[in-house]
């Protein structure tokens, strides 16, 4: 990693997470946002700044995927969001893909939460969001879910990996319960540990569903006690 990618990482994130958070926790834009766009973020009022600061409970973060980042060789020949970050979004050729062609990287999963930590001071975090499409074309390939059961684990085990180096992480729920509206996909991507009929509504608990009862019956002691 040379430094110019280190820095492209710290922009997008905070680009794409401090853009909100930043704001609630430490009072105005990443320095990076105000650096690159200006006038064309609002500011603050001192009574604004005075509402916002410390006003959450704890920090929400619904969290799938991940990428490597790269400064670009050249600048965009676009404008807007993505052009402003100044950041090429690239892949490891070994992840995995889900059936949303997003990566399959659970080393992102400690490392987003160290960055939260770092960043503000460890907060208290729930995951509110985490979890896989997977490539479900006929009944029993929804209900034999060990994709997703894979996923999960490894998602699940970085959060934990994550605690142990003193997060604050208070809960975590997987997404999602039941198949449901994928709200660009329609119905045609199916993210739940139970597997909904569209047409009677009948649901079948998957593989996934099972296996993480026995996680929850533990409390996680199943994936993270030492043998």
């Amino acid at each position: 990693e040379s430094l110019d990618d280190q820095e492209a990482a710290s922009r997008a994130i905070e680009f794409q997470l401090g853009w909100m958070t930043d704001p609630v926790f430490l009072g105005d834009y990443p320095k990076s946002m105000r650096r690159i766009l200006g006038d064309r973020l609002p500011t603050f009022s001192s009574d604004e700044i005075k509402l916002i600061m410390g006003s959450v409970d704890f920090l929400g973060l619904n969290h799938y995927s991940s990428a490597l980042a790269s400064t670009p060789s050249q600048p965009p020949t676009w404008g807007g969001y993505w052009a402003d970050q100044f950041v090429t979004l690239s892949n490891d050729p070994s992840w995995k893909k889900t059936a949303m062609g997003w990566n399959i990287a659970p080393q992102g999963a400690k490392g987003i939460l160290l960055w939260i930590s770092n960043r503000y001071n460890n907060p208290n975090v729930y995951v509110t969001e985490n979890g896989v499409a997977c490539h479900e074309t006929n009944f029993e390939q929804s209900i034999h879910d060990s994709e997703r059961i894979d996923y999960l684990e490894e998602y699940i085990k970085g959060f934990g990996e994550a605690m142990a180096e003193g997060v604050n992480l208070k809960g975590y729920f997987a997404w999602s319960l039941f198949d449901n509206f994928e709200w660009q996909y329609g119905l045609s991507k199916r993210f739940g540990i139970v597997y909904v009929n569209y047409t009677s509504l009948e649901r079948t608990p998957k593989d996934s569903a099972l296996w993480y009862q026995t996680i929850i019956d533990s409390n996680g002691d199943k994936l993270f006690s030492t043998p």
